[in-house]
């Protein structure tokens, strides 16, 4: 039976991850994480202080795994659910950097594959149409812009304590941008083939809906 696989690709803050849980949801796909792998990998070399020149013999223990845990993805480093440690904005940055390491993404490509031969999925990262999953059946970039993307972290963090200003929050927006787009391995770039949907003015609700409309009229 073949299965069906969605890319959804583009910037940091975009939404991609939280509409591709939504769309997903409701089309009754799995939902791969892809930035969480990445991200994973980055809390495995930051807490391990691991050099560069070590990351790639280092990652044979790294243990970087998805699982579902009661309907939900979670990410695991080894037998520890780090699903919200990762999301802290220096995890973000350090991600940024060492997913254009070659050794890196070696690691988690397989393992992305594998999900897709296997599952009807929605996929969502910088590279997954144009590199990780090239003949998907959908491919979107989704995108919207750097001050929305934000301002939409901003009211994310406003809660916590430590939550940085928006101006900070928007250089590193910017700066994360510069470094997906100029990085040699798989830069962060709209595939030819994929339908741009700019969610700036849009709900979460409304982007997901604009989604699965693309998805639809590409699948019957």
């Amino acid at each position: 039976m073949k299965t069906i696989n969605i890319a959804i690709d583009g910037p940091a803050g975009a939404g991609k991850s939280t509409i591709a849980k939504m769309v997903s949801a409701r089309l009754g796909y799995i939902y791969v994480d892809t930035g969480a792998l990445y991200r994973t990998v980055a809390l495995y070399i930051t807490e391990n202080n691991i050099a560069d020149e070590d990351i790639e013999k280092s990652l044979a223990d790294a243990d970087v795994s998805l699982r579902f845990v009661d309907g939900a993805q979670r990410v695991f480093l080894g037998d520890r659910d780090v699903s919200e440690l990762i999301r802290t904005p220096a995890i973000s940055m350090a991600a940024s950097r060492t997913s254009a390491i070659p050794a890196v993404r070696a690691y988690l490509f397989e393992t992305q594959q594998k999900i897709a031969r296997e599952n009807n999925i929605i996929m969502d990262g910088r590279d997954i149409g144009t590199v990780v999953l090239p003949n998907a059946d959908v491919k979107i970039f989704l995108t919207a812009s750097a001050e929305e993307r934000a301002n939409r972290r901003y009211k994310e963090l406003a809660e916590k304590p430590d939550c940085p200003p928006y101006e900070e929050i928007l250089k590193d927006i910017i700066q994360r941008d510069y470094q997906d787009m100029h990085r040699e391995i798989a830069p962060l770039r709209q595939a030819e083939d994929a339908v741009l949907v700019d969610t700036t003015k849009l709900s979460l609700e409304e982007s997901a809906e604009a989604i699965i409309r693309v998805i639809e009229s590409k699948t019957g």
